[in-house]
C-alpha cells in the first residue's frame, strides 16, 4: 500500500503538470496520484500523508467560484473527517505578475479547511524569490506550502519541487 496520496484539481493544465512532477520526484512506488474528481473520499483512511495541489481560483471564497469547484465538494464531504490522523501538505500555482494581490491564496484556504478538521499543514516554503504584493497563502517569511508560478517562473518549478520533496521526506517520512 502506498502511504502518500497526491490529489490535485484541475486536470489538464499546470496543476496536473506540477502534480505529476511531484509524483515522479517522490517516487511512483511511494505515492498515489489522483485527480480530485476521480478520488473516493471513503479511501482517506488508507493514507498517512496527503498532498493537495490546486491553483488560486480568483474568487473571494470557494463558494463564489463556479459550480465545478471540486475542492469545495471535497471539503464538504470531509466535514467530519479528522485530519489530525495524517500529515497534510499543499502546493499551489499562481501568477505573481497578473495576480500579485492574490498570489497562491489557495494555500491559505486549504490551511483553513484542514485546520477546521483538526489537521495542521506541514511543508512551509520560504517567500524569498517571489515578487507579489499580498496573499492569504503566507504568514511572515513562509507560504503555508509550496508556491509555484508556471507562468512567470517555469524554470524554477522542478528545482522547487525537488527541494520541497527533500523537506517533506523528513516531515512526512515517505
Amino acid at each position: 500500500m502506498k502511504k502518500t496520496l497526491i490529489i490535485y484539481w484541475a486536470p489538464g493544465g499546470s496543476v496536473e503538470k506540477a502534480a505529476r512532477m511531484l509524483h515522479e520526484t517522490i517516487g511512483i512506488d511511494k505515492a498515489e496520484l489522483c485527480d480530485l474528481a476521480a478520488f473516493e473520499v471513503s479511501r482517506m483512511p488508507e493514507f498517512e500523508n496527503l498532498i493537495i495541489g490546486t491553483a488560486t481560483i480568483g474568487a473571494e471564497t470557494w463558494r463564489d467560484a463556479n459550480d465545478n469547484n471540486k475542492w469545495m465538494e471535497f471539503f464538504e464531504k470531509t466535514r467530519s473527517y479528522d485530519f489530525s490522523k495524517m500529515k497534510v501538505a499543499s502546493f499551489a500555482l499562481g501568477n505573481q505578475i497578473f495576480y500579485p494581490d492574490h498570489f497562491v491564496d489557495s494555500l491559505g484556504i486549504i490551511r483553513q479547511e484542514i485546520e477546521q478538521r483538526g489537521g495542521k499543514l506541514t511543508g512551509a516554503w520560504p517567500v524569498k524569490g517571489y515578487d507579489f504584493t499580498d496573499s492569504i497563502g503566507y504568514d511572515g517569511d513562509f507560504f503555508f506550502g509550496l508556491a509555484l508560478d508556471e507562468d512567470t517562473q517555469p524554470e524554477l518549478t522542478q528545482p522547487r519541487i525537488s527541494a520541497w520533496v527533500e523537506q517533506l521526506a523528513s516531515e512526512m517520512k515517505f
